[in-house]
Parts: structure tokens; sequence; C-alpha cells
């Protein structure tokens, strides 16, 4: 797989481990023929340490074998997520540590999670581009006039706090980037 080809969410072999990439940076120089720069910042999936890839757009790097399998959440308890396989009903048990940014929003019912799976074990959870939560609590819109649209601090069901336009009331059902954590709409 080509540097200039991979995603966020992609599992790549590191220096023989299994790297899951969770941003990326792209430096275009402004030389003639100079290459583009790939920057990587990513996890391995066993250790859980942090790690930095820069690459040249051309350079080859091999793609992990793994394996994603549709899960939903059972319940959590102090140090771990626990989910379970929709096809063969296989649970796993994930630290709370480590899904901690997924957490944000997963919720009961949530369709389209699914589990990343490495030698018969979960590594991680991949989340759907966007969730519907709830806004729990939140201040009422100000009238007045202004010319700008303006946006308030809204707590959802799960805890995050994201910032909405005035018009959304408290109660209201919302739908989240689970990329960036920005509201998109109204569900």
């Amino acid at each position: 797989m080509l540097a200039k080809d991979i995603k966020t969410g992609t599992v790549v072999v590191h220096e023989g481990a299994p790297v899951l990439i969770r941003g990326i940076t792209v430096h275009s120089p402004s030389a003639r023929g100079a290459a583009t720069l790939y920057k990587f910042r990513a996890r391995n999936v066993l250790t859980r340490n942090k790690v930095d890839i820069t690459m040249k757009g051309t350079d080859v790097i091999e793609e992990a074998d793994f394996s994603r399998r549709e899960v939903q959440m059972l319940y959590t308890d102090a140090t771990h997520l626990f989910v379970m396989d929709k096809e063969d009903y296989q649970q796993y048990e994930l630290p709370l540590e480590d899904v901690e940014e997924e957490l944000k929003y997963v919720t009961e019912g949530l369709e389209g999670m699914r589990a990343m799976i490495y030698n018969d074990g979960c590594v991680g959870l991949e989340l759907p581009a966007a969730v519907e939560l709830t806004i729990t609590q939140c201040d009422p819109g100000v009238k007045g006039n202004s010319a700008t649209s303006r946006s308030k601090p809204a707590t959802l069901e799960t805890g995050l706090v994201v910032q909405v336009p005035e018009y959304i009331k408290e109660g209201e059902r919302l739908k989240i980037d689970t990329r960036t954590g920005e509201y998109l709409a109204r569900a």
C-alpha cells in the first residue's frame, strides 16, 4: 500500500508490529521536484504506545492482517468495556483507558460499531462516521439581533460537550461526527 493511499483508521505494519493510524498531516514542499511528506500519528495496537511515522507519498508500507467484526456494546464496569460479536456472540473486553476517546460516542444499541480483531483478541473499536446522541443539558437560546450565527455548549447523554446552534433545545437528538466531535445536524 502506498503512503499516500493510507486513511485514518487503517492498520499497517511498522517495524514488525501492527499500528493503527489515528491522524495524518500532509506537508507539500515548495521546491520543485521535492516529495510530499506524510506524517502519521499512530498507536501500536499491542503495546498501546504512540508512534510517529514520516514517509514520502510513493513509499510502500504493508497493511496488517486484521479482521473487523460488527459488535454491540454489552456494558462497562470500573475498568473495562464489554462488547459482543453480532455473528458468533463471542464477547470481548477492552480496557477503558484504551477506548477513552471512543466511549464519548458509544451508547446502547449503537449500529455500525466494529471491533478490530488481531490474534483472536479485540485490540480496538471502529465507530461509524456519525452517531445520534440526545442533549441532556443545554442553556436556552437568547433572542437578539445578530447578523451571524451564534453557538452554545450542549452536554450530550454520554457526557460529551459540543457547540451547537443557538436554536437547538434540550432533549433533541443530534448527529455528531465521531472523527471531529462536531455537531452535524438534527437527527
